[in-house]
């Protein structure tokens, strides 16, 4: 989409940062006192809190699976989470993003260690600025740690894509709105698995090498801020 605002101008971007920076990102665990687990996250003006109960009796009965749990991902958008008043409860987008970061979450979360039961994560956007999707399944794989369920790994993402011919990291929301092409990846650390891979938009071949290679590196960088406030967490509690 062309917009007569330049987004990059000498090397900056519209909110100030280089091509491969990512916007100020804060995370805390154990933020809700009758969750399991949970977490809140602040990611540029992104903010996002997460929620697991469980494992638990599965509702209805009749969904059990006697060799594993179930996972089930509620991701929302606050009403006030938007400029223009968003209306309550869920519609078509937030029930796609619901069911990848479902998918998602599945590829780490040991489910077969309790069966009968159900898991369920619920991901409220309280405040929208682009990059919603990377931001709740950051939380989410954060608040199942916290919840003490066995997983492989965490699951960290982030986003790349086009603004003014370049590829950048981590897009805000003038980017998001006006960019080119945007591209959330959500990975398995430990081995570089993807488990969420989207795009809106059209790259070359060779600008998608670069963007996937910048999406890992923000990635891995988003997964060790999730190390550290796991550890500031349980530090706490030694000390």
């Amino acid at each position: 989409m062309e917009t007569e605002k330049k987004l990059i101008v000498d090397g900056i971007r519209v909110d100030g940062r280089k091509w491969d920076e990512l916007r100020d990102i804060k995370m805390k665990v154990g933020v809700l006192k009758n969750a399991e687990g949970s977490a809140s996250l602040e990611w540029g003006k992104n903010k996002v809190i997460a929620g697991v109960y469980g494992p638990r009796e599965v509702i209805p009965r009749f969904e059990e699976d006697s060799t594993k749990a179930i996972l089930k991902c509620e991701y929302n958008m606050a009403p006030f989470s938007v400029e223009d008043r968003k209306r309550p409860g869920p519609d078509r987008r937030s029930v796609e993003i619901s069911k990848v970061i479902t998918e998602a979450l599945s590829s780490v979360v040991l489910a077969e260690e309790f069966p009968n039961t159900q898991i369920n994560v619920y991901i409220e956007i309280l405040r929208a600025d682009a990059g919603t999707r990377i931001a709740g399944i950051t939380a989410a794989s954060l608040a199942l740690a916290d919840a003490g369920v066995p997983m492989k790994d965490l699951v960290a993402g982030c986003t790349t894509g086009k603004v003014d011919g370049e590829i950048v990291m981590d897009l805000c929301k003038e980017e998001d709105n006006y960019g080119d092409c945007d591209l959330p990846v959500a990975i398995i650390p430990k081995n570089k698995e993807i488990v969420l891979l989207q795009m809106d938009g059209i790259l070359t071949k060779e600008e998608f090498n670069k963007a996937f290679d910048l999406v890992v590196d923000g990635a891995m960088k988003v997964y060790e801020m999730q190390k550290k406030a796991l550890y500031e967490k349980y530090k706490d509690k030694e000390d």
